[in-house]
């Protein structure tokens, strides 16, 4: 039987650093053993009842956990049947995908054996299935501030949490995360081949300041508009800060 944490005291208490710990243990109990009771949970990790329903209960309203009445086994009982917990997607991402490696993988062995041609070729058909049907939504306007707008928008949809800004010359277009910055960090084609999709959409040569993969907060793409009549233009781009390159 295993201890892995403070919860054998009955009762509510105010969270403590080891709760997290705790609350790992069960989830990884979930994953290895799932579904199980909460009682096989408190058995196996030595813990009460009540913190084990406690951490439970967590799980389920985090979506991390989910329950299933246990297969009756001979004559039923009065009251409810018991409740098996197992893990759900959400509750298996704490423990990692490998996903990004296997990513990584078969671009290698794209570049080994097609070069850096089929490398490109993959980006570009990637980028433009991912954007593809938002197309007429993002050229309907006529401005490109617009376009950057409705871009940011589809982008959102797709999972990069994406804003626009009008900022000095032009409009910042912001990528607030990057599914497949682990990768692109090995293989800068897909940025590169995102950044033509955009200037094609939005119909004007479009600059990228920055990239989640290189390290940076977010990824960052100038998008330069006309200037308004009278004003001379600054025709640099400004950083992702809001600042002027030097």
């Amino acid at each position: 039987m295993k201890n892995v944490g403070s919860d054998q005291t009955q009762g509510a208490a105010p969270p403590q650093p080891a709760d997290g710990r705790t609350r790992q243990a069960v989830a990884r109990l979930l994953l290895e053993r799932g579904p199980v009771t909460a009682a096989d949970v408190a058995d196996e990790l030595g813990l009460s009842h009540v913190a084990v329903r406690r951490h439970l209960d967590a799980l389920l309203a985090d979506g991390e956990a989910a329950t299933r009445d246990a297969p009756l086994r001979g004559r039923r009982g009065r009251g409810r049947p018991a409740k098996l917990f197992l893990l759900t997607e959400t509750g298996r991402s704490r423990f990692g995908h490998a996903y990004d490696d296997l990513a990584v993988a078969a671009l290698r062995f794209l570049a080994e054996n097609g070069g850096e041609q089929a490398v490109r070729a993959f980006a570009e058909r990637r980028v433009e299935a991912m954007i593809e049907r938002h197309r007429d939504a993002v050229t309907e306007p006529n401005q490109p501030a617009e376009r950057a707008k409705a871009l940011a928008t589809a982008l959102t949809r797709e999972g990069y949490a994406s804003s626009s800004r009008h900022v000095g010359a032009g409009e910042q277009l912001c990528q607030h995360h990057c599914p497949v910055a682990h990768v692109a960090a090995e293989f800068p084609q897909l940025c590169e081949a995102e950044t033509a999709a955009f200037a094609d959409m939005l119909g004007v040569h479009v600059q990228r300041l920055a990239t989640i993969a290189r390290g940076d907060a977010a990824c960052t793409t100038h998008v330069p508009v006309l200037p308004t009549q009278g004003k001379t233009p600054n025709t640099t781009p400004p950083t992702p800060d809001g600042g002027e390159l030097a």
